[in-house]
């Protein structure tokens, strides 16, 4: 009898266009690879959504939410409470990695090496600059650089940013590393590999350069010094662990090679649910390895469970 799996996309979240599309391609993988699949565009109504993952209970729950309430432990914590197995990290290291302050100060613990930053309300940022320039403004609970903007000297639009600020109470700031940036996808215990990703125009890797088509060229593997390559690997997997991630994650670095290689490796953050859409990077790095994009989603679905 053939596994039977729900799939849950779309969601509430700024980053429900993404989802909808990582859900898409998930849900045509998993029926290539054999499992009777069943989705549900999820919305408001979370009745309804217990509803339909009550009758008819699925054997697993491939978790292809982005963002908030899809990525920071909010349905995490349904699927605990029905005890439904699931992909991806549960609900601890879900909230962890998605409370940007929070998660620095696990990678801080663990010796992993982080920008300076600080965690500033509204009216603070609007008064001053919080950290000598340049620097990043980013909230606290998004993803896929949704908010975040790099402000250099001479950018007059602090006081604007801030008035207009609507990602919750707390701004995180954030010293900017200058250099490249590079991701690293891992999978249980095994990092995949390092990409160099160059956003389209010599911008920085925004929403727009992540999920439009030719908004980002990746260079896989990255070409950069060996023993700084296999740090960045090294860093990936230490905080997946750091964290407590289960399955399959992405780590996102800075890699400050402006004086020269090998340069100083910055972490950034990790996402406990890698977009999986035509232009994402951790399908990318699979099929790199020599696993294709239902071969993926099929081992998501066997490491799937519930609990921390």
């Amino acid at each position: 009898m053939k596994k039977r799996v729900t799939v849950l996309y779309g969601g509430r979240s700024a980053e429900r266009e993404v989802s909808l599309s990582s859900g898409r391609q998930v849900i045509a993988a998993l029926q290539e690879a054999g499992f009777a699949v069943s989705p549900i565009d999820v919305g408001d109504d979370l009745a309804a959504v217990i509803q339909a993952l009550s009758d008819p209970r699925p054997d697993v729950v491939f978790n292809a939410l982005h963002g908030r309430f899809g990525e920071d432990g909010c349905i995490q914590g349904v699927l605990d409470w029905l005890g439904l197995p699931y992909t991806h990290s549960g609900l601890r290291a879900s909230a962890l990695a998605m409370d940007k302050a929070a998660a620095k100060a696990v990678f801080r613990a663990a010796g992993l090496p982080v920008a300076e930053d600080r965690v500033v309300t509204r009216a603070e940022l609007e008064a001053a600059d919080p950290l000598p320039r340049p620097f990043v403004v980013k909230p606290v609970n998004e993803g896929s650089s949704v908010g975040v903007t790099i402000l250099q000297e001479g950018d007059n639009r602090r006081a604007d940013i801030a008035r207009g600020w609507t990602h919750g109470d707390a701004i995180m700031v954030e010293r900017f590393i200058p250099g490249r940036e590079l991701t690293v996808g891992v999978m249980g215990d095994r990092a995949l590999a390092v990409t160099d990703i160059l956003a389209d125009a010599g911008q920085f890797y925004d929403y727009e350069s992540k999920y439009a088509a030719g908004g980002s060229r990746h260079i896989l593997p990255a070409r950069m010094a060996p023993e700084a390559y296999a740090q960045a690997m090294d860093i990936a997997l230490r905080a997946h662990h750091a964290l407590g991630c289960r399955g399959a994650s992405r780590t996102d670095l800075r890699y400050d090679d402006t004086q020269g290689e090998p340069g100083r490796l910055i972490l950034l953050e990790v996402n406990t649910q890698p977009g999986l859409t035509p232009t994402s990077l951790l399908p990318e790095q699979a099929a790199h390895c020599g696993m294709s994009f239902p071969a993926l989603c099929a081992w998501m679905v066997e490491q799937a469970r519930h609990g921390a």
